[in-house]
């Protein structure tokens, strides 16, 4: 181990919590999980950390205890190279066309889609439970010494063999690369059955979308048009050829399906009754334009908690709001291979003719674009802007993917099967599902099945495979001790008072060996 990063991640570990109220099946001490608070956290470290579990609200980050826990909560990522709308997806994608070409909006408030018209993120933990495990810790205590004192420490317990564990480092997956894992999890888990789900439950994922008939009886047609030429020019190759790929391309331009970005970016009328801007917004105190748009910004979720989650007055307050929304451990950061944005947290505000009325809350990283929360103006639910912030997320990493090839994935926070109302996310297609102990990727196709007769599953069928990411020498685990960074091995015996060495085992076992090597776990 070299010197102190200054961008090293500081993390304080709290272990399992005891029982807390769930917000789906409505269980008083039901929801359980691990949690620590990140007073920093770089980038990478947050990716690896999502990639076993884990989720952040504010600076809070934890990781439900899924074989305890009242509704196992699975994370999940949506591919969007590879998506397209649903006909639903369409439906809000021309609504709000139509809202902002001509001013058109339903004349019952709650004509809205299917899916639910709450936010997509409704898997955020609440305020009040940011708040309570807020950390204590004096800002000085998280400053590291200087460098030499830091190395000197190292030093001790077989420092060479350290800095040689540290040095190597997997190189990181490429968008290919994973797709490819995610192929052979696809071939090893293809022997479960897919189940028909439930009347009522939705659509059966396992099956491919419908087709309209109009579409099938043009494709007959143009084969039946093609068959015909094909024997009518049958003497004349160089005839043939042209015609029939001039008919193939005509119809089959005709016939693509549209994207997001069809729908999002058509050019409106010059007489159109609303604009609709979004702005990437850093949230940081020390943007301009998050600085201006604050306060706007904070009343807007106050009304929403107020309306929608029936908060009180006290609860969604500046102060909560910026606990809750607007303090992140993530550090900033701009590489020159990175997004033009950067990587980092942002808010995506929804300006409609001057005014706020949503703000989708993401973290930029370097896999994937993860969606944190969204909150809305209730006067606009007509508008399903759950599902057209979703949408328009999905477009945006896209677009970041254009400069940046690895950031291929839109992560959705939490699939929760045991809650109805939260299945929806499943519809956001081709996407999957962590494993909970291997913490490998499955096609969601091929969870379902299993869900359906166990709330908590194994998703990877490999019976024999296990998580290669787990802690393999404790030792390892970098400590900040009295502004001091060392190993494990070292704080282990300079430390005079109780044995911390179950504690300190659960938390690398919970974060991996990579991250429990390159995080500074906080030891006072």
């Amino acid at each position: 181990m070299a010197g102190v990063d200054r961008s090293s991640s500081i993390v304080e570990y709290f272990g399992g919590e005891a029982g807390y109220r769930c917000g789906y099946c409505k269980n008083v001490t039901g929801n359980l999980s691990h949690g620590m608070w990140a007073h920093s956290m770089t980038v990478q470290d947050y990716q690896d950390l999502i990639d076993r579990g884990w989720r952040r609200s504010g600076k809070y980050v934890y990781k439900p205890i899924m074989n305890q826990t009242c509704c196992p909560q699975y994370t999940i990522r949506c591919r969007p190279l590879h998506f397209q709308p649903s006909k639903s997806h369409k439906k809000v994608l021309k609504k709000m066309l139509k809202f902002l070409a001509k001013g058109d909006s339903p004349k019952v408030a709650g004509d809205v889609t299917e899916e639910p018209m709450d936010s997509h993120r409704e898997d955020a933990v609440a305020c009040s439970f940011v708040l309570k495990n807020e950390s204590d810790i004096s800002q000085s205590e998280l400053k590291p010494l200087n460098v030499e004192e830091t190395e000197r420490v190292e030093t001790e317990d077989n420092a060479e063999e350290e800095l040689k564990k540290e040095v190597e480092s997997e190189p990181p997956q490429t968008c290919a690369d994973k797709d490819s894992a995610g192929s052979s999890e696809r071939s090893d888990s293809a022997k479960l059955v897919h189940a028909t789900p439930k009347p009522g439950k939705g659509a059966d994922l396992s099956k491919p979308p419908c087709r309209k008939a109009k579409a099938i009886r043009k494709e007959r047609k143009l084969h039946k048009l093609l068959q015909n030429q094909t024997h009518t020019l049958e003497g004349s190759p160089s005839q043939v050829e042209p015609q029939v790929l001039h008919s193939q391309n005509s119809k089959s331009k005709a016939n693509q399906p549209k994207s997001i970005e069809d729908f999002i970016f058509v050019s409106l009328p010059d007489d159109a009754a609303h604009q609709l801007e979004v702005r990437l917004v850093p949230v940081s105190f020390e943007d301009p334009q998050f600085k201006s748009s604050f306060s706007q910004s904070a009343t807007l979720f106050a009304k929403y908690q107020m309306a929608i989650h029936k908060d009180t007055p006290s609860e969604c307050g500046e102060y909560e709001f910026t606990r809750f929304l607007c303090d992140s451990p993530l550090e900033a950061e701009n590489p020159p291979s990175g997004p033009d944005c950067g990587y980092g947290s942002f808010h995506q505000q929804y300006w409609l003719d001057g005014k706020i009325i949503a703000v989708g809350v993401i973290d930029v990283l370097p896999y994937c674009v993860s969606s944190v929360y969204l909150y809305y103006d209730p006067d606009y639910t007509f508008l399903s802007l759950g599902v057209y912030s979703a949408l328009r997320e999905i477009a945006f990493t896209r677009q970041l993917h254009e400069k940046a090839s690895e950031l291929c994935y839109y992560y959705m926070g939490f699939y929760i099967h045991s809650c109805p109302k939260m299945r929806y996310k499943g519809q956001y297609r081709p996407s999957d599902l962590l494993c909970p102990e291997t913490y490998v990727w499955v096609p969601i196709e091929q969870c379902l099945p299993t869900l359906e007769h166990s709330k908590y599953c194994r998703f990877n069928q490999d019976l024999k495979a296990v998580d290669e990411g787990c802690i393999k020498e404790l030792g390892q685990v970098r400590v900040l001790h009295k502004r001091t960074v060392m190993p494990y091995s070292v704080y282990k015996k300079r430390w005079k008072g109780p044995s911390d060495e179950t504690s300190v085992q659960q938390y690398a076992s919970l974060v991996g060996q990579t991250c429990s090597e390159r995080m500074l776990l906080f030891r006072s």
